[in-house]
């Protein structure tokens, strides 16, 4: 790269959402140099929510669900090729195909994929399935056009319960296995997760709750499962909802501070060598970034988010193209939503940041109400169920670090005004991740320090 940041060589490992924000981004900013970018999946980028949404229930083809494009972006497209290394020092992106790619700059942009079933035979079997990519939920979408007798979905955070209330709404008998004490407890606590058990069971789910899937049953095809309570259930379609895998592998020997929980950046997403120093030349943004969050003491935040995925693409963007003084952090406060059994729930903060609850509005009991968390006495998230409206008002009680419990301010009927514990549980006790990890107290290794040849 030549002196001038709008010029030069700028690779993106990874063609989804963040990949192609981030692309789009770099031209509205002036980038006017060469763009690559690199995607595994031969589809162009593609919307990932509707597919445990609208694709499952049939009302969109899978292959119906690509990004909208904002912009032309100019770009060199390397589809259906996955990335297998980097060389930092020669600046080199090492492709599956055996080429490579040179950069001046480089986003890093892989997210995640599906955590498979761990017995790869029981994996194989036919009517096994995940859901992450467009052929995945394709492929699920015609075996339950098929009319299966039943369905088991393994775990129950919000992919699996996405996926049962669509089984649901089609008719479909479905068991759901959660590790974990209740549905959507590692992302939401144990009040509202409480009740999300209680809605599920109201629609027909078979739950079960505190058991483990021991062993998929069958001899080329599933038939069905055995329970770590000594239970079985006769199944012939199974979806693994076990949480989802941060794509780094591929930079294992590339020095950066990348692992299972992701690749470690700053608030501009600048990503951070393995000795803690961090680089001017590769960023990262999106599920596979985790980065420091002054609103949660700074520890190293990792979400699956559609709007932190666009977010912080835009914010690695911008900081590529602009000299240090006009580089900005990225301090969006995290945002999510689901849509299932009927319900809206809409999150803003980090629930799991939490020591206790409140209800604030509404009724757990009419599953309409709003949630407010707090940690250490001050507002970290709030959380909605078909009431969504109020939650910007509580957004800025989290941005100012407002005092908890909050006052009455947006409540206009509250069912419970006295704070109780959030009960978010180890995620080491739940059969799936949550979608929003703190991981800045959990190092994935311990390092060796070098010191250099004098």
């Amino acid at each position: 790269m030549r002196g001038e940041p709008r010029d030069g060589r700028i690779v993106i490992v990874g063609a989804s959402l963040a990949g192609l924000r981030a692309a789009e981004t770099l031209r509205e900013q002036g980038f006017t140099g060469s763009l690559t970018l690199v995607g595994e999946e031969p589809q162009a980028p593609y919307d990932r929510p509707p597919l445990s949404k609208q694709v499952l229930l049939g009302r969109v083809p899978a292959e119906h669900t690509g990004l909208p494009r904002h912009r032309d972006v100019d770009a060199r497209w390397k589809l259906g090729v996955a990335a297998s290394g980097l060389d930092p020092i020669g600046k080199r992106v090492l492709l599956a195909d055996g080429t490579d790619i040179p950069f001046d700059r480089l986003l890093i942009a892989t997210g995640t994929r599906a955590r498979p079933w761990p017995h790869p035979g029981e994996a194989a079997l036919d009517g096994v399935f995940t859901l992450r990519t467009s052929d995945d939920a394709r492929r699920l979408a015609e075996r339950l056009d098929a009319g299966p007798r039943r369905v088991l979905v393994v775990g129950a955070g919000f992919t699996g319960s996405e996926i049962a209330s669509a089984c649901r709404e089609r008719g479909l008998p479905v068991t759901v296995a959660e590790r974990g004490p209740a549905p959507l407890v590692g992302a939401l606590g144990g009040t509202l997760g409480a009740m999300a058990a209680r809605l599920q069971r109201a629609h027909g789910v078979d739950l079960r709750c505190g058991v483990t899937v021991t062993s998929l049953e069958g001899d080329g095809r599933l038939t069905g499962a055995q329970f770590s309570d000594g239970t079985r259930v006769d199944a012939d379609v199974a979806v693994i909802a076990l949480g989802a895998v941060r794509n780094t592998e591929w930079l294992a020997e590339a020095g950066l501070a990348a692992g299972p929980r992701g690749v470690t950046c700053d608030a501009g997403c600048r990503a951070f060598d393995m000795y803690g120093i961090v680089t001017d030349d590769i960023f990262a943004a999106g599920d596979v970034a985790r980065f420091p969050h002054p609103l949660f003491e700074y520890q190293l935040l990792s979400l699956e988010h559609w709007g932190n995925a666009v977010a912080q693409a835009e914010v690695a963007a911008h900081n590529m193209v602009n000299p240090g003084p006009r580089r900005r952090p990225h301090l969006t406060v995290p945002a999510f939503w689901s849509s299932q059994f009927g319900l809206n729930i809409k999150s803003v903060g980090v629930p799991t940041f939490s020591d206790q609850v409140v209800i604030a509005q509404g009724s757990l009991k009419d599953a309409r109400l709003v949630a407010v968390y707090g940690y250490r006495g001050r507002v970290t998230a709030a959380v909605s169920v078909n009431q969504a409206r109020s939650l910007e008002y509580y957004q800025r009680l989290i941005e100012t670090a407002a005092p908890f419990p909050p006052a009455p301010g947006a409540a206009d009927q509250i069912e419970s005004p006295v704070p109780v514990p959030s009960d978010v549980p180890d995620p080491r006790l739940l059969s799936h991740g949550p979608t929003v990890a703190l991981t800045g107290h959990l190092p994935d290794r311990r390092l060796t320090l070098v010191q250099p040849a004098r």
